[in-house]
């Protein structure tokens, strides 16, 4: 399956959806590998890996650029040529995209599986309420984990932690806020989660420190804490 849907953000940035249905071959057509890019993708060890690889690439393609306008500083982070921010995410046979010309960016893109449920503890003081369908929580759960690997992503700063730096809680227009709060830094992010088949997704926006949004977002903020929005039992809130 090509270009499964695309999200527009504003006049300058585009999220990217694909699902992974094309053989390897067929997704090596219509497309050219850097050399870099050509021996990453040898040493590869799953075809699933690598088909996904290819499908971002034919992402990039549609986005406007070609695999050799992409680079990778020593964090992993993603940069564009031409200085445009961008933000990659795969899993298993979800891939997905987002690329704007001025304003930092992320996504993250997860399969909705019971582990979650598992991990819940490493990033978020999730507590089972009582007489509560646990398996319910799992897509909210996902949500939760792809915002802080979103905000992970545009921040680009080792060693942050998603349990103790990181929060999320619900605005009342039904897309996330994330705040990363550290000794050092506080900087709000704006936070749109999507459903797509067996998948969950976040792409976000840093917002810009001293700037009116700021100000609305700490205000959203507060008023979350006070009626109760913000994840008291799925949040690293303090």
């Amino acid at each position: 399956m090509p270009l499964q849907k695309t999200i527009p953000i504003d006049s300058n940035g585009m999220v990217y959806l694909w699902e992974v249905t094309e053989s390897e071959p067929a997704l090596q057509t219509g497309i050219s590998l850097a050399v870099y890019s050509k021996d990453r993708l040898a040493h590869m060890k799953s075809e699933l890996h690598r088909r996904a690889y290819l499908s971002i690439r034919h992402l990039l393609k549609i986005a406007g650029y070609q695999d050799s306008d992409l680079s990778y500083d020593l964090h992993g982070k993603p940069h564009l040529k031409d200085g445009s921010f961008v933000s990659i995410s795969h899993s298993f046979t979800q891939t997905a995209l987002v690329v704007h010309k001025n304003i930092p960016v992320g996504i993250d893109v997860e399969m909705k599986r019971e582990k979650i449920l598992r991990i819940a503890h490493k990033f978020t003081t999730f507590v089972r309420e009582p007489n509560t369908d646990i398996i319910a929580e799992i897509p909210r759960l996902t949500h939760i984990w792809a915002a802080k690997e979103t905000m992970y992503k545009i921040a680009g700063t080792p060693g942050l932690s998603f349990f103790k730096d990181m929060r999320v809680f619900w605005s009342l227009n039904h897309w996330l806020i994330g705040l990363i709060q550290t000794a050092e830094q506080e900087i709000f992010y704006e936070m749109h989660p999507f459903e797509i088949g067996d998948f969950g997704g976040v792409w976000g926006l840093e917002i810009q420190k001293a700037s009116a949004r700021e100000g609305q977002l700490k205000e959203a903020f507060l008023e979350a804490k006070k009626n109760g929005r913000v994840y008291l039992q799925i949040s690293s809130a303090k």
